[in-house]
């Protein structure tokens, strides 16, 4: 997998080095989830593009890199001693639902047990 090609489809100039720990991140986040899914030892020729959609789709979702305090929605809010808590824009369920959005693409791949390639 290739971050020159994940920064493409995010719309980040190829020259831009400034995302690339968080793209490479991104990138093996999705390796490990389709290794462990598929059961196999690295990621099969025929899920390379599947593997970058889904890397586009994390690093969009997950916001990596975008931890300042205070952004996102506000979650509470206590008016005794005034509270207001925060939370980002991540999804809880957005990882269990990114597996489920390319299952079908990586079934063809699943081995029933032990490692294969």
């Amino acid at each position: 997998m290739d971050v020159r090609t994940l920064k493409m489809l995010l719309g980040i100039d190829g020259d831009d080095t400034s995302k690339d720990a968080l793209l490479t991140f991104a990138l093996g986040n999705v390796e490990e989830i389709i290794k462990n899914y598929c059961h196999v030892r690295r990621v099969p020729d025929g899920l390379s593009h599947t593997a970058l959609r889904m890397a586009a789709d994390l690093y969009r979702n997950e916001g990596f890199g975008g931890a300042e305090a205070g952004s996102g929605k506000a979650t509470s809010i206590k008016e005794g001693d005034s509270q207001v808590n925060f939370g980002g824009t991540y999804d809880d369920g957005f990882a269990t639902s990114l597996l489920k959005n390319y299952e079908p693409q990586l079934r063809r791949y699943r081995r029933l047990s032990g490692y294969g390639n």
